[in-house]
C-alpha cells in the first residue's frame, strides 16, 4: 500500500493524499503549466539571442565583403560593432571574433584578443563541429554547458548566482562563399537556471525545483545521460526545508553533495537503487513524464516528489535536454482546506456537547424531576452553542475573513496602479487551505507582474535610448539629405547645361555634315573628272609603251640585219682577196707566158684593180655598218630607258587612279564619321534627357526623403514622449532593482 516509503512516512502522506486527491487535476494542470512556460522561455531566450548574433553577424560579413576579408577591415569598427551588440544582450559576458586559426581577433574584453583557442581547451570541440569538418557544412552551434575560468573571471551581468560554468552561441562568418571565422557569444550557464527557476514567485516555495539534466547526448557524449545541466535551487540555498547539495543531503545510503556546481557533477539517481531516479529515466524514455499521485517517485536524495518532465531542443543545440518541474508530494498535498477545518470544529463540537450533555443530565436526573433535567439541558445546549461552538466558528470565521481582507487590501494596493510590487503575502501566516493556495498564487501573479515590468521597463529605457539614437541618426541623415538635396540641385543644373551644350554639339555636327556632303559631291566630281584624264594619260600611256615596245622589236630586228650584211661584207672581202690573189697570179703567169699572155695580164691587172676596188667599198661599208649597228644600240638603250620611263609613268597612272578612289572612299569615310558622331550626339543628347528625367525623379524622391526624413522627426519625438509616458507609468510601480530576472 505504501511501496517504497514504508508504514512510517506512508501513512500522513497517504492521509494528504486521500483528503486532497481531488485536487489531482488541477495539480496536473499546474505542473503541465510550469514546464511548458519554463521551456518556451528556454526556447524565446535562446531565440532572441541567436537574433542578436545572427543580425551582428550579417554586419560584420558586409564590412569584410567591403573590405576585403579581416585583413582589411577597421578594428575600431568591428569593436563598435560587437559592442553595440553587448549593450543590448544584457546576459552576454562576452562577445569575440575567431579567424580560421582560432586566434581571437576582436572581442568586448579588451584583454582577450589575441588569444588562441588550443585544441586542448573545452570550447574546441564546439569550434570543430560548427566549422563542419565532421559533417562538411558550416552551421551554428550552442555549445554547454562546460567550465570555463574566463566566464568565471568576467563575472556576472544578469545572473544572481555565479560560476565557470558556461554557454557558447557559435556562428560561421563567410566572406565571397569562403568560411572566415567563428562569431562567438559567451553567456554564464546560470542565467538559464535563473529563467527556469524565478525564485521569488515558485509556486513551491518549500521544495518545488526546476533543474536541466542530458537526455540525448549528441555532440557532448562524454555527458550521461541524466547529468545535471543547470543550477538546483538545492544548490544555491534557496529552498525553505532540508539539507544543502553545498552541505550535503545525508540519505541511508551516503551523501549527496557537490564541490563547486551542481552542472556535470551530479547525475540524478536514487541512491537506493544507483539507477537513474524514475522521474528523469521515465522523461528520457518516453519523451516527457507526468506523475502527480501517490506515493511519488524517490529523487537523489530519496524524498517522495511528483511533477512533470519534459525533453526539448533549444535552437542550433545537437543535444536532447531534459527539463524536471519537481515538488515534494509533502508540500504539495499539504493543504487542509477550509471545509475540512470547518468539519472538524463541528465534529468536536458536537463530541463535546454531547459528552457534556449526557454527563449533565446524568447528574441532574439523580435529584430532580425529568422536566428539569431536560430544560437544563435544553438551556444547557444553547448556552454551548453561543458560547463554544459560536466562539470557535466565529475565529475560525475571523481567521478566514482577516486572511481574506489581507489578500483584499495587498490586491488593492496593486489594482490602484500605484502598488508595491516589491511586497509579497508572508505564506507563513496563511493555513494549510484555500487561503494560503489563494495567497501562493497571488505572489507568483505578483512576481509575474514584476517581471513584466521590469522588463517593461528596461525596454522603455533601451526604446528611450535607441530613440535618441535614432533621433540624432534622423538629424544626422536629414542634413545630409538636404546636402544631396543640394547636390542633386546642382548636378540636374549641370545637366541642362551639359544638355544645351550636346544639343549645339549636334547642330554643329548636322551643319559639318552638309557641308561635307556639299563638298564631298564638288569633291567627287573634280575627282571624276581627274580620273577620266588620268584614265585617258594611262590609255596613252599604254599605247606608247606599246610603241615603244614595236620600235625596240624594229630595233632588234634592224640590228639583227646590219649583223646579218656584216657578214656578207666579211664574206665579200675575202672573195676580194681571194679575187686579187688570183690576179696577181695571173698576171704573174702572163708575165711568165710572154708575149701571149699580155692580153690576159690587162685582164688580171682589171680584175685586181676591181677587186681591190671591191675591198675598199667593202671597207668602207663596213665601217659604215659598224657605225649603224652602234647607232641602234644607242637607240635600242634610249628606247629601253624610254620604256621604264612608259612603265614609270604607267605605275604613276595606276597609282594616281588608286589615289583617286581612295580620296573618294576617304570622302565616304568622313562621312559616316560625321553622320556616327551625329547619331552618338543625338544618342547622348536622348541619355541627358533620361538622366534628367531621372534626376528630377530623385529630386522629387529627396524632396519626398525630406518630409519622410520630418516626419521621421516627429515620429521619433512622438516616441520619446510614448516611451517617457511608459516609464512614468512603470514608475508609479515599486520595482525590486536588484531582482535581474
Amino acid at each position: 500500500m505504501f511501496d517504497w516509503l514504508g508504514f512510517r512516512k506512508g501513512l500522513p502522506l497517504f492521509r494528504s493524499w486521500q483528503l486532497n486527491q481531488h485536487l489531482k487535476g488541477d495539480i496536473e494542470d499546474v505542473f503541465e503549466g510550469i514546464a511548458e512556460t519554463r521551456r518556451q522561455l528556454l526556447t524565446d531566450w535562446a531565440g532572441e539571442y541567436w537574433g542578436y548574433m545572427e543580425r551582428l553577424a550579417g554586419t560584420i560579413q558586409k564590412e569584410l565583403a567591403a573590405s576585403g576579408g579581416f585583413a582589411g577591415a577597421d578594428a575600431g569598427r568591428m569593436k563598435e560593432l560587437l559592442h553595440m551588440t553587448y549593450t543590448r544582450g544584457t546576459d552576454f559576458t562576452e562577445l569575440f571574433v575567431l579567424d580560421t586559426g582560432q586566434q581571437v581577433l576582436y572581442s568586448t574584453c579588451e584583454k582577450r584578443s589575441g588569444t588562441i583557442c588550443s585544441p586542448d581547451e573545452p570550447l574546441y570541440p564546439g569550434i570543430v563541429y560548427s566549422k563542419g569538418q565532421q559533417g562538411g557544412q558550416w552551421r551554428p552551434c550552442l555549445f554547454g554547458p562546460f567550465g570555463d575560468r574566463v566566464t568565471e573571471q568576467l563575472g556576472p551581468r544578469t545572473s544572481s548566482f555565479h560560476d565557470k560554468m558556461t554557454l557558447m552561441f557559435l556562428l560561421p562568418l563567410q566572406v565571397d562563399g569562403l568560411y572566415a571565422g567563428l562569431l562567438c557569444g559567451r553567456v554564464p550557464n546560470d542565467v538559464i537556471g535563473d529563467l527556469i527557476q524565478r525564485e521569488s514567485g515558485h509556486v513551491y516555495p518549500d521544495s518545488g525545483d526546476n533543474y536541466l539534466f542530458m537526455a540525448k547526448p549528441r555532440l557532448n557524449t562524454q555527458i550521461e545521460p541524466g547529468t545535471a545541466l543547470s543550477r538546483s535551487r538545492f544548490e544555491d540555498r534557496t529552498f525553505t526545508r532540508g539539507e544543502n547539495l553545498k552541505d550535503g543531503v545525508t540519505t541511508d545510503w551516503g551523501t549527496v553533495s557537490v564541490q563547486e556546481h551542481t552542472e556535470l557533477e551530479i547525475i540524478f539517481t536514487d541512491p537506493a537503487t544507483g539507477q537513474l531516479h524514475p522521474g528523469v529515466a521515465n522523461t528520457i524514455r518516453n519523451g516527457s513524464n507526468l506523475f502527480v499521485e501517490f506515493p511519488g517517485y524517490s529523487d537523489y536524495r530519496h524524498i517522495p516528489v511528483i511533477g512533470k518532465g519534459v525533453t526539448f531542443q533549444l535552437p542550433h543545440c545537437p543535444d536532447m535536454w531534459g527539463m524536471m518541474c519537481e515538488a515534494d508530494l509533502e508540500e504539495v498535498y499539504r493543504i487542509r482546506s477550509i471545509r475540512y477545518r470547518e468539519s472538524r470544529i463541528g465534529l468536536w463540537s458536537s463530541l463535546g456537547l454531547g459528552v457534556l450533555m449526557a454527563v449533565l443530565v446524568y447528574m441532574v436526573a439523580q435529584y430532580a424531576a425529568q422536566w428539569v433535567a431536560a430544560t437544563a439541558a435544553g438551556l444547557f445546549a444553547f448556552v454551548y452553542a453561543i458560547a463554544v461552538t459560536g466562539r470557535l466558528q466565529r475565529r475560525e470565521t475571523n481567521r478566514i475573513i482577516d486572511k481574506l481582507q489581507d489578500i483584499t487590501r495587498f490586491i488593492r494596493m496593486n489594482a490602484e496602479g500605484e502598488g508595491d510590487l516589491t511586497e509579497r503575502l508572508p505564506l507563513a501566516s496563511f493555513g494549510n487551505d484555500e487561503t494560503k493556495e489563494l495567497a501562493k498564487w497571488i505572489n507568483n501573479m505578483i512576481d509575474s507582474l514584476e517581471g513584466i515590468m521590469l522588463k517593461v521597463k528596461l525596454a522603455a529605457q533601451d526604446v528611450m535610448s535607441s530613440q535618441q539614437t535614432l533621433g540624432q541618426s534622423a538629424e544626422e541623415t536629414a542634413h545630409s539629405t538636404e546636402r544631396v538635396n543640394a547636390k542633386m540641385s546642382h548636378m540636374i543644373g549641370g545637366l541642362l547645361t551639359q544638355l544645351q551644350d550636346i544639343d549645339t554639339a549636334k547642330d554643329a555636327a548636322a551643319d559639318m555634315r552638309g557641308t561635307l556632303r556639299l563638298l564631298e559631291r564638288q569633291a567627287a566630281e573634280q575627282i571624276a573628272v581627274a580620273q577620266f584624264e588620268v584614265d585617258r594619260i594611262g590609255d596613252k600611256m599604254d599605247h606608247i609603251s606599246n610603241r615603244v615596245n614595236e620600235t625596240n622589236e624594229t630595233i632588234r630586228s634592224f640590228m639583227r640585219t646590219v649583223d646579218e650584211i656584216r657578214g656578207v661584207l666579211q664574206v665579200i672581202g675575202e672573195i676580194s682577196s681571194q679575187t686579187h690573189l688570183l690576179a696577181l697570179n695571173a698576171s704573174i703567169e702572163a708575165a711568165r707566158v710572154g708575149e701571149q699572155g699580155r692580153g690576159f695580164e690587162v685582164v688580171a691587172a682589171e680584175i685586181r684593180k676591181l677587186a681591190e676596188m671591191t675591198r675598199s667599198s667593202t671597207e668602207e661599208v663596213h665601217q659604215i655598218t659598224h657605225e649603224i649597228y652602234e647607232k641602234a644600240k644607242q637607240a635600242y638603250a634610249s628606247m629601253d630607258e624610254g620604256t621604264k620611263v612608259v612603265e614609270e609613268g604607267s605605275q604613276l597612272v595606276a597609282s594616281a587612279r588608286a589615289t583617286l578612289q581612295a580620296a573618294g572612299t576617304g570622302d565616304l569615310r568622313k562621312t559616316k564619321v560625321v553622320d556616327e558622331m551625329v547619331g552618338l550626339m543625338e544618342r547622348i543628347a536622348e541619355v541627358n534627357m533620361a538622366n534628367r528625367e531621372v534626376s528630377s525623379d530623385v529630386e522629387d524622391n529627396m524632396t519626398e526623403l525630406i518630409g519622410a526624413m520630418s516626419h521621421v522627426r516627429q515620429t521619433s519625438q512622438n516616441v520619446e514622449t510614448i516611451t517617457s509616458l511608459l516609464q512614468q507609468m512603470v514608475g508609479q510601480f515599486k520595482l525590486t532593482e536588484s531582482r535581474r530576472r
